[in-house]
């Protein structure tokens, strides 16, 4: 797979997460794609991947999503983001706070023809539950 070709489909995604295109996004993974994320585990194939865009954008409706250049190294990419929301739906049986979060991470990506096969998510999911109001932190003095 040639670097272009991935870039090719991440300027597909890119695109996709500004439209907020479902079957777009979905279509970047292959048939048997994976997610490994902090908020959903490891969901398997495109009707779990289809399901965990689609609970990303009910529950943050107004999310933002800004990636940077890629680094990519043979059949693997890794994309630094940094994405902006609202918590405006439950979600795990919190309740919308309405509060405001930015989280910034990174995107780490395995490609096989064109494709992702497997895309780890790597962020703090701890001090986004800080920032929608869900864990308190303890201050020490």
């Amino acid at each position: 797979m040639t670097r272009d070709e991935m870039l090719a489909c991440l300027l597909d995604r890119r695109r996709c997460w500004a439209t907020r295109d479902v079957a777009g996004l979905v279509a970047t993974h292959t048939l048997d794609g994976e997610i490994h994320s902090p908020m959903f585990g490891i969901v398997r194939g495109h009707a779990a991947i289809e399901e965990v865009y689609r609970k990303l954008f009910e529950v943050f409706d107004d999310m933002t999503f800004d990636d940077a250049e890629p680094l990519i190294d043979g059949d693997r990419a890794v994309q630094p983001f940094r994405a902006r929301a609202t918590h405006s739906h439950d979600i795990f049986g919190v309740p919308a706070t309405g509060r405001r979060f930015e989280i910034q991470g990174a995107l780490f990506f395995d490609f096989v023809d064109g494709r992702i096969a497997r895309e780890r998510r790597l962020y703090d999911f701890t001090a986004l539950l800080v920032q929608l109001g869900v864990l308190k932190p303890k201050v020490s003095v």
